[in-house]
C-alpha cells in the first residue's frame, strides 16, 4: 500500500500526517500524534474506548479509515479541558468518581459529550441508550449515569 500525506484537524491543531489511507485513525492519534485518550480496546468499533469526536459526532477509531478524516473536525479527550480547568463533563465524571480502572473512561466521556450537544437534559434513559455500547467490565455504571446527569445539569452538586 502506498503512504499519502494527510492533513488532519485534532483538537484545533492541523496535522500534516503520511500514512495508508486505510490506517485506523486510532493508529494515527495515538501513534503519531501521541494524544492517549482514546484507547484500543477491541480493534471492532465494539467496545467504545476508542471514541472521538469527528465533526461533533461520537466515532469508533480504531474503524475509521484516515483517508476519510481530512477536512473533518476530530476532537480527543485532550481537546475537551486540560487539567486544571476540565470540561463539564470531565468535572462531572471526577465529581462523581465515576472510574475503577479507567480504561473505559475515554468512551464514557465522549459518548456523553456527543450526547449533550443534541440533547443537553437527556433523561436517565436516553443516556443509558447513548452509552449502551461502551462497555465497563468494573461496575461502574451508577456512578457513570449520575456524572452523565450532573453534567447535563439535572443533578445537584456533592452532598445531594
Amino acid at each position: 500500500m502506498t503512504q499519502t500525506p494527510i492533513r488532519l484537524t485534532v483538537n484545533g491543531r492541523i496535522h500534516d500526517v503520511t500514512a495508508e489511507r486505510q490506517t485506523p485513525l486510532l493508529y494515527v492519534l495515538r501513534n503519531d500524534l501521541g494524544l492517549n485518550g482514546p484507547k484500543y480496546g477491541c480493534g471492532l468499533g465494539e467496545c467504545g474506548t476508542c471514541t472521538v469526536l469527528i465533526d461533533g459526532m461520537a466515532a469508533r477509531s480504531c474503524v475509521i479509515p484516515i483517508g476519510g478524516c481530512a477536512g473533518r473536525d476530530i476532537v480527543t479527550l485532550e481537546g475537551l479541558g486540560t487539567r486544571d480547568k476540565p470540561d463539564v463533563v470531565q468535572q462531572a465524571f471526577i465529581d462523581e468518581q465515576a472510574a475503577q480502572c479507567g480504561y473505559c473512561l475515554n468512551g464514557m466521556i465522549m459518548t456523553t459529550k456527543a450526547l449533550l450537544a443534541v440533547n443537553p437534559q437527556p433523561s436517565e434513559q436516553e443516556a443509558l441508550a447513548a452509552l449502551r455500547y461502551n462497555l465497563c467490565r468494573c461496575g461502574t455504571h451508577v456512578e457513570i449515569l449520575r456524572a452523565v446527569m450532573r453534567a447535563s445539569g439535572q443533578l445537584a452538586e456533592a452532598g445531594d
